[in-house]
């Protein structure tokens, strides 16, 4: 990752944010070992954390979904626009996840997930993008929207007018696949399916591919 004008690497400045001290030492000795991500500020609680996005302005969040005095999901929402936040878990499926999704986080990761995908995750929000690797997002949004997938709309979902192939490629985003994968599905460049996934992201008022994901599976849109 090079800066914007081409110069020195970017460093990707982090703030992580957990009550539990293990995990944040754990969470910054991972991100010290990788060249491209400092780890600028810590916190042990929501309101700390919110305090010090506004001083550190890091690049990514990491945050902790349960925290004393403020929760990852309103720290989601506070943070939204200003820093790329991912959420972090302890479970598999966890009744937080989809709302802070919706409250604007680029991903989730599992704590035990191994050093790679922290380091990936991290590099993935700094790019305005979610986790490089779908599979658990995707398995994640697949229990905790399928109560309501149907052929119809979800109650309160509001209608957005895709075309049909935008509606074919956010059914794709939604099962995880890169513009590489749909563009070999759908015999067509990925350009064109970058073009539609901006176009997409700009209907809905979404942040990223996340929000694509959401939106797909709350209208009950084909899923391959």
């Amino acid at each position: 990752m090079t800066s914007a004008n081409g110069g020195c690497p970017r460093v990707i400045r982090v703030l992580i944010a957990d009550d539990q001290e293990a995990v944040r030492r754990g969470v910054r000795r991972i991100l010290a070992a990788q060249p491209d991500i400092e780890v600028v500020g810590e916190a042990a609680d929501g309101l700390a954390a919110l305090e010090l996005a506004a001083e550190l302005r890091p690049d990514v969040a990491l945050v902790d979904i349960r925290m004393p005095r403020l929760d990852g999901l309103e720290v989601t929402r506070r943070l939204s626009g200003a820093v790329r936040v991912v959420v972090l878990t302890t479970f598999d499926l966890d009744e937080y996840v989809y709302p802070a999704l919706r409250h604007g986080a680029s991903g989730f990761l599992l704590k035990r997930s191994g050093p790679s995908l922290l380091a990936e995750a991290v590099r993935a929000a700094a790019d305005g993008e979610s986790l490089i690797s779908p599979s658990v997002t995707v398995r994640l949004l697949k229990h905790v929207t399928a109560p309501r997938r149907s052929a119809r709309p979800a109650a309160g979902v509001p209608v957005v007018a895709l075309t049909e192939r935008e509606v074919e490629i956010a059914g794709h985003v939604a099962a995880g696949r890169t513009n590489a994968d749909i563009a070999a599905e759908l015999f067509i460049s990925p350009g064109t399916v970058k073009t539609h996934v901006a176009s997409i992201q700009r209907k809905l008022g979404v942040a990223n591919r996340v929000g694509i994901a959401v939106h797909a599976w709350e209208m009950g849109y084909p899923v391959p």
